[in-house]
């Protein structure tokens, strides 16, 4: 049949399965915005207040669902300010495929009005980057755009196309896609994606090394829940009998309940994870990426250990530290071999010093005032553990990895790798969105708040009924805690005691709002919001010098683990 290029962009969305878009219009994407809007009853498309936050909304769709995200966003500006967004899924894996539209093709090279080489931006931030200036091109550079993005190691695609392509026709042939979206990331690799790059020999010399180890420990990255190994990783750590601890990307992975969990690793990680790691004989990383933050100073990480490393990505093993084994290959399958090849170890007596130390060294705070430790047990008490938990970045992070349990996959998110301040309200409409039964709660602080509060509006909009609670003690948080420990109290630019209202910023964007001063106001705040079911703020005010331990020194060795006793 004959499609003009905006249409059959279109069609190969429902191809995918793609059942919501995220983005902002203009005038070099319009005619794709015209095949949108006479397929509004297939396609849902979020506008958002801001391209970075369809960007953001796409990447927490994609986390929360393990479907590929969808943005749309035009040429020039509108194309720059999806970059952050690329850039954060980009660093947690996540995939993403972004839709630009660019000037039309005899007008590119000239500095056309809103004309940006938006492929040329993002090539060291994407998975793969096309410009599409052939109209017959068009519907198999999308097809290999999603094949792409979740394929593997996920990660962002973008797929620029000049305008005039969005409105040249050429024949379209329908196609039937071999991995159709699904409600979870591992139901569509193919079996193909699965196979193992890694021999027999190198498993059996893993096992080897797993029959030797009398102090065996289990680090857990975000591999994990992009592979869908939760069941995998909770065999193997019954098997070889081990402690598991998690970094940032893997919350989740693993139950936080568990006797065996022992909390995150590295530079917030509890003390436990981080003396454990460092008492172990076998380091077992899997789908961990062994980031500055995990390991701290890695001449001295887990120097005492023998490190199996098992990624997808062959390119990670060896890159930060070098491993005595590393496996490449899909998480999932490399486990199912090895729990197919282990007998059951007993390792009584570490695990006994394990759930010594837990005794010895648990997360603790001042609870005779509200804080966000506080807040986020409250937040565990009261949604039973079920919420879907998004967060900025900062202390409000670090508190929300800390202190609410994570039972399940896909039930934190967070930008680990860039660190993006701004990302959580975003990403918390996006999960929403991909999960609407789910309680969905972005967890900020006001420094991250302000810069994409008006996502607000989003919500509002369409009533989206995320709870947005703001950890308001006025001043940037994690910077601050910086300078006091490290920059004798000089608090250049981090204080924010102004006159802003988060409040009445929130009634003014369309949403309910509660201010919280006191503990016993939290509880009746979070089960009013979530009886609304509409889209609420929830301000907590918060003393301003509270702050995360535990804590390692940047570069230095995670042994050196230090808390507010310490000091």
């Amino acid at each position: 049949m004959q499609l003009n290029g905006s249409e059959i962009v279109v069609e190969c969305l429902k191809e995918q399965g793609v059942d919501t878009v995220f983005g902002y219009p203009g005038g070099a994407i319009l005619n794709i915005y015209d095949a949108l809007y006479r397929h509004s009853s297939e396609i849902n498309h979020i506008l958002t207040s801001h391209e970075q936050g369809a960007a953001h909304a796409a990447d927490g769709y994609a986390r929360a669902t393990g479907r590929v995200g969808v943005c749309l966003a035009t040429s020039g500006p509108g194309a720059t300010n999806l970059v952050t967004g690329i850039a954060t899924a980009y660093m947690d894996s996540v995939p993403m495929v972004a839709i630009t539209a660019n000037v039309t093709l005899p007008m590119l090279g000239k500095d056309s009005f809103q004309e940006v080489d938006i492929a040329g931006v993002t090539m060291p931030i994407t998975k793969h980057g096309y410009i599409v200036k052939n109209i017959n091109q068009l519907a198999d550079t999308l097809r290999r755009a999603f094949e792409i993005a979740r394929s593997g190691r996920p990660g962002p695609v973008l797929v620029d196309i000049t305008k005039d392509v969005t409105a040249a026709v050429c024949e379209y042939t329908p196609a039937k896609i071999k991995n159709e979206a699904s409600d979870h990331m591992e139901n569509s690799l193919s079996a193909e994606e699965r196979s193992m790059s890694c021999t027999e020999q190198e498993l059996d010399q893993v096992v080897e090394y797993i029959n030797q180890a009398q102090r065996p420990y289990i680090y857990l990255g975000g591999g994990a829940i992009i592979s869908g190994a939760s069941c995998e990783v909770a065999e193997f750590a019954e098997l070889i009998d081990a402690p598991v601890c998690d970094t940032l990307m893997g919350k989740g992975a693993f139950d936080g309940r568990s006797p065996r969990y022992t909390g995150m690793i590295g530079m917030h990680g509890t003390k436990t994870s981080n003396l454990g790691v460092s008492q172990c004989d076998l380091l077992i990383a899997l789908g961990a990426r062994f980031s500055d933050r995990v390991i701290g100073n890695p001449k001295k990480f887990a120097e005492g250990a023998k490190i199996v490393h098992i990624d997808i990505d062959a390119a990670e093993i060896n890159k930060n530290i070098r491993v005595d084994a590393g496996l490449t290959g899909d998480l999932k399958t490399v486990l199912r071999a090895l729990n197919k090849r282990l007998t059951k170890q007993d390792h009584s007596q570490w695990m006994q010093s394990i759930f010594d130390m837990k005794k010895k060294y648990p997360l603790k705070y001042d609870d005779s005032v509200l804080s966000c430790p506080y807040i986020m047990e409250a937040i565990d008490r009261v949604t039973g553990g079920e919420a879907l938990i998004t967060t900025d970045v900062g202390q409000h992070q670090m508190w929300a990895a800390q202190y609410y349990h994570y039972t399940k996959p896909r039930t934190f998110l967070s930008s680990g790798g860039l660190g993006t301040m701004g990302y959580g309200l975003g990403a918390c409409i996006g999960a929403q969105v991909g999960q609407p039964d789910r309680i969905c709660i972005n967890i900020a602080g006001d420094g991250c708040f302000r810069m994409n509060m008006n996502e607000l509006a989003t919500a509002s909009r369409y009533n989206i009924p995320i709870i947005q609670v703001v950890i308001n003690n006025h001043v940037l948080g994690m910077v601050r805690q910086w300078q006091t420990l490290f920059y004798g109290k000089r608090y250049s630019q981090t204080v924010l005691n102004d006159k802003v209202d988060f409040c009445k910023c929130a009634e003014g964007l369309g949403c309910e709002a509660i201010r919280v001063t006191k503990k016993e106001e939290i509880v009746p705040a979070l089960e009013k919001a979530i009886a609304l079911k509409a889209p609420v703020l929830i301000e907590c005010v918060i003393p301003e010098d509270d702050k995360v331990f535990p804590m390692v020194p940047a570069g230095a060795p995670i042994a050196e683990v230090f808390d507010g006793d310490d000091i």
